[in-house]
């Protein structure tokens, strides 16, 4: 049935088209540049179909490409699997995690201690950044978790939950009779998400002018601004979701809690074909029970 399937071309496609490009594919394979475009042009002979575009300094995925390293991926995923599940004394049951700082220390880590308790054999390593990694090109990341309010099309996505932008500051100082000196606490993006709320726009909706001329104390991550505030040093517009078990803890508390601007969507993604390791999907299944 698989006797003449071209399985050493088929591999060399997928890292070429994982990495998008001959040379790098040539580098991880140990191999030639030369050898790996021999192998994905015996591939495309073998196919029919053009699998890349050949560009003056790289190559890009046609859309036959993009369809066979869809399925292609998710069958390596499921191989690889599969063989390791006959070599238990080589399974640690670890799992890749990429999330943001903010995400990691603030919702995460706090909860993770449920997840060990009830799967003591799995180990998640949790990786932080906020540069948005490319799941297709690095295969050491098995999960990413995402806020934003683009679509992956080309991931699984197992949704978690949303979010809404308000303002919050800690008790002591919401008990002043006069917050008109206060200080407004939110962040310097290094890279701003497109479509995310600032202070104007929850100004606009809630109509305070003087908050206009208020002073403003910028943090370049969000727990840092939320640490800011839980000391007293001013109103923060923060996410409900990384501010939530502050506000549970009775660190801070909701200033005006009924004006509220719309925020983005936590999603978790991988490659098609992770969600079914068993690891991977109890981890899924908890971020669920978790988010909901």
């Amino acid at each position: 049935m698989f006797a003449r399937l071209p399985l050493a071309a088929l591999r060399t496609f997928e890292a070429a088209a994982r990495l998008a490009s001959f040379k790098a594919a040539a580098e991880e394979l140990s191999v030639t540049p030369t050898a790996v475009s021999h192998q994905v042009r015996g591939l495309e002979n073998w196919l029919g179909v053009l699998l890349f575009e050949r560009l003056g300094r790289g190559v890009r995925l046609t859309e036959q490409g993009q369809r066979l390293q869809r399925s292609l991926h998710g069958a390596l995923q499921d191989i690889s699997h599969g063989l390791q599940a006959l070599r238990p004394a080589l399974q640690d049951n670890c799992i890749s995690l990429n999330t943001t700082p903010a995400f990691a220390a603030l919702w995460l880590i706090p909860r993770l201690g449920r997840f060990y308790q009830r799967h003591p054999q799995i180990r998640v390593r949790i990786e932080t950044g906020n540069e948005l990694i490319d799941l297709q090109r690095d295969a050491s990341v098995d999960v990413a978790i995402r806020c934003g309010f683009e679509d992956f099309p080309e991931l699984h996505l197992t949704p978690l939950m949303e979010e809404h932008f308000a303002v919050y500051a800690s008790p002591a100082l919401l008990a002043q009779s006069d917050l008109h000196s206060c200080a407004l606490i939110g962040m310097s993006w290094g890279t701003p998400l497109q479509g995310l709320p600032d202070w104007q726009d929850w100004i606009d909706l809630a109509a305070e002018d003087w908050l206009r001329s208020a002073p403003r104390r910028d943090y370049p991550d969000e727990h840092y601004a939320l640490q800011a505030a839980i000391s007293g040093q001013g109103l923060v517009l923060a996410s409900s979701v990384l501010a939530a078990d502050a506000l549970a803890s009775g660190l801070l508390q909701p200033y005006r809690a009924a004006v509220q601007v719309r925020g983005a969507r936590y999603r978790a993604v991988c490659i098609p074909g992770r969600e079914r390791q068993p690891a991977l999907r109890a981890l899924l299944d908890w971020l669920q029970e978790e988010a909901a």
